[in-house]
């Protein structure tokens, strides 16, 4: 049985007439035959020449499907992660295989809408003058400043747990870009119980309020784009 080492195994990414190879447990299967692997990529998402053991978790297949295809190989061992898990979330692990890779999706769409919404509702007061709309854009704002340190810490665990807390760059400019959103939506909460009437009248220190609030939605969407970027990788050409 032949040994591959993961940098050997990029060059069976289905690419140019080359064989589709994909690991899953430290086994190598040859999956070229597959037309769901056409071109190296499966479901738009997952690449040939690369090990999918995690991916796996999150499939809506078991891992049956690869007794179709041949076993050619194993992966070589290397040195494994020292990484040891608290005994009491082994256990929860275990009991419930839900929250091995869906906390942080779950829960990541909360802050999505709730910052956004403030935006929307503080735009729509400002074009009606109703007094009623500002005040839900204070009540979204609450709840997005509630759920974000809890999307934060799922997506910390997501990080570890999936990841082995490598320091990918989509992860590390969501978590930044995450601390800056929960920053600015504070400051613009605070502000906003201090001084009910900051929008009544356009000022400078309306504008400047204001332009924090608007600033909500374009930090949601750099978040969603790198977020995107782990879910559904873009195809290089």
């Amino acid at each position: 049985m032949q040994e591959f080492d993961l940098e050997a195994l990029k060059d069976f990414d289905g690419k140019n007439g080359k064989p589709v190879y994909i690991v899953h447990e430290g086994n190598v299967y040859d999956v070229s035959a597959s037309k769901l692997w056409k071109s190296g990529v499966h479901m738009r998402r997952h690449n040939a020449g690369a090990d999918l053991t995690t991916d796996f978790q999150a499939a809506p297949h078991g891992t049956e499907v690869l007794a179709r295809y041949p076993q050619v190989g194993v992966l070589k061992q290397t040195q494994p992660i020292s990484r040891k898990m608290p005994e009491k979330l082994a256990c929860l692990l275990q009991r419930f295989p839900f929250l091995n890779r869906h906390p942080h999706p779950m829960t990541v769409h909360f802050p999505i809408v709730f910052m956004m919404a403030t935006t929307v509702f503080t735009l729509l007061y400002l074009a009606t003058g109703v007094k009623s709309l500002e005040t839900t854009a204070l009540h979204c704002l609450a709840a997005g400043i509630l759920f974000t340190p809890v999307v934060i810490l799922t997506g910390l665990f997501t990080w570890w747990h999936n990841y082995l807390a490598k320091p990918i760059k989509p992860v590390v400019v969501k978590l930044w870009m995450s601390l800056t959103l929960w920053v600015v939506a504070m400051v613009v909460f605070t502000w906003r119980i201090a001084t009910p009437d900051v929008l009544d009248s356009l000022r400078t220190s309306s504008l400047i309020y204001l332009a924090l609030a608007l600033s909500l939605v374009p930090i949601v969407a750099v978040i969603g784009w790198f977020g995107a970027k782990l879910t559904f990788p873009i195809e290089r050409q």
